[in-house]
């Protein structure tokens, strides 16, 4: 009966509403912000390299940037990928390149807003604290206040608990396939692991991803690169088979694989399980953040880079060490973390399936710490932001990591679809209603940058652009 519902669910979300709507919002963006995420790519470092440390109240642009990616980069860069290329064919890579590339610009306008909308609040009785995200412009920038209720309810249980059972159930399997190690007891050691990071809250969180997230994308790049120079000569035949089978001139598989259809929503759904751009995800960690410059606009840039670094560098990564391989068939038995693990076995040996296990264990546990980091911010909404309510937060997340190890991967997975799929709609809908705001907040700031300033919001200037938005913070 659950799993009826579920198919259901995913059916009106991944055929009829998210499938066109993604593509369609992140066109719409694209074309009024005038393809920034191109003409604009510069600006995303800039605002990145050029950010001092940050002040007491917020985490550093490239805290929140290492903490968004944490949460993106998961099981979905490296189980998701090997599932959308089974279930598409290599087509279904362009159609995850093409989610991206617009996303870029959706992961922008919601960054942007997350920050304008942002609210200042005490904790512990004397540090202050940043808490924002959609929940917050649905209410301040829409007057919905209800509405703002439900995306909250919606990203609990979808991040706090459906998407880490995800991501425990591809740590457990990779353990298993690698190392013989009985899921419960994965469940176990992983659970420990996260409660010592998530007891200490959105700082120690965003202090954690600082120094896990490059390394684990460094290292992960590194064997990328290592694949690609030893099979040079089929690199430009691998791209040509991805364009082709895109659009459905690719050899069938099993009647489904080879369809330009099935391409794309497999590439569109994996696309966005792992980058998120328009889930209404990442905005909540751009809040916390101390913007550099001190424009809602900065942190938009930060985030756009993070769907960029996650899709079309650590994605592509794992596609290519999948379709350089013998042991990519498509409609295939193997899939998911399996298939990952035989394509680099492959190509680096033995180690390969281990290597593949690490990964998965580093991926999907900053995705356990940064998944809780965007509850957090949910609950404040909610009005249950105190000790008593983190701490039953807390405690659920935990359970969940244990529940997720021991569960059958495909009714996970199709859950995490539908919770990502009601949240998507709701924060789609939001900020394509507040794409004036974003349009005007943009102008300002490149207005600023080509009078040779440095761009400063301030909310007394601009009454017009930020009603709603709390005035202390854009003084």
């Amino acid at each position: 009966m659950l799993d009826a519902v579920i198919d259901f669910l995913n059916t009106i979300f991944w055929q009829y509403v998210l499938i066109y709507g993604l593509l369609a919002v992140g066109l719409f963006f694209s074309v009024r912000l005038r393809f920034q995420q191109v003409l604009r790519f510069g600006e995303m470092f800039r605002v990145i390299f050029s950010a001092p440390a940050t002040d007491r109240e917020g985490i550093s642009p490239f805290a929140a940037l290492c903490t968004s990616l944490a949460s993106r980069v998961g099981t979905g860069n490296i189980a998701g990928v090997a599932v959308a290329l089974n279930l598409g064919g290599p087509g279904a890579i362009f159609w995850m390149w093409m989610v991206a590339f617009v996303g870029m610009a959706t992961a922008y306008a919601e960054s942007t807003l997350a920050q304008l909308y942002k609210v200042h609040e005490v904790e512990d009785g004397s540090t202050g604290i940043y808490r924002g995200g959609p929940a917050f412009y649905i209410a301040r920038g829409l007057g919905m206040p209800w509405l703002g209720a439900i995306f909250s309810v919606c990203l609990i249980i979808s991040f706090g608990l459906v998407f880490n059972a995800v991501q425990a159930n591809s740590i457990a399997d990779a353990m298993a396939g690698a190392f013989g190690l009985p899921k419960l007891v994965t469940g176990l050691v992983l659970a420990a692991l996260t409660a010592v990071v998530i007891f200490g809250g959105i700082r120690k969180i965003a202090t954690v991803a600082e120094y896990v997230v490059p390394f684990m994308a460094g290292v992960y790049l590194l064997v990328a690169l290592f694949v690609l120079v030893t099979n040079l000569s089929e690199v430009p035949g691998m791209l040509g088979h991805i364009v082709s089978n895109a659009f459905g001139f690719g050899e069938m598989a099993g009647g489904v694989a080879g369809s330009m259809m099935a391409a794309m929503m497999n590439g569109v759904r994996r696309g966005l399980f792992s980058n998120e751009a328009g889930m209404g995800s990442a905005p909540n960690i751009a809040a916390a953040a101390t913007p550099m410059p001190h424009h809602p606009s900065s942190q938009g840039f930060v985030q756009a880079l993070g769907v960029f670094i996650d899709t079309i560098v650590v994605c592509t990564c794992t596609a290519f060490m999948i379709l350089l391989s013998g042991a990519y068939v498509p409609g295939g038995e193997l899939t998911g973390t399996q298939l990952t693990q035989a394509a680099l076995a492959e190509q680096v040996g033995a180690v390969g399936p281990s290597f593949v296990a690490v990964a998965i264990f580093f991926f999907a546990f900053t995705s356990i710490i940064g998944n809780y980091a965007y509850s957090e911010m949910a609950m404040s909404f909610l009005g249950l932001g105190n000790r008593t309510g983190f701490m039953v937060l807390r405690v659920i997340v935990v359970a969940m990591v244990i529940w997720g190890a021991l569960q059958a991967v495909a009714t996970v997975f199709n859950l995490a679809d539908a919770s990502m799929g009601l949240m998507a709609s709701i924060n789609l809908v939001a900020i394509v209603a507040l794409s004036g705001t974003v349009v005007a907040l943009t102008q300002h700031y490149f207005e600023e940058r080509r009078k040779g300033l440095e761009p400063r919001f301030h909310l007394s200037e601009h009454p017009e652009i930020g009603r709603g938005a709390e005035a202390d913070i854009w003084k």
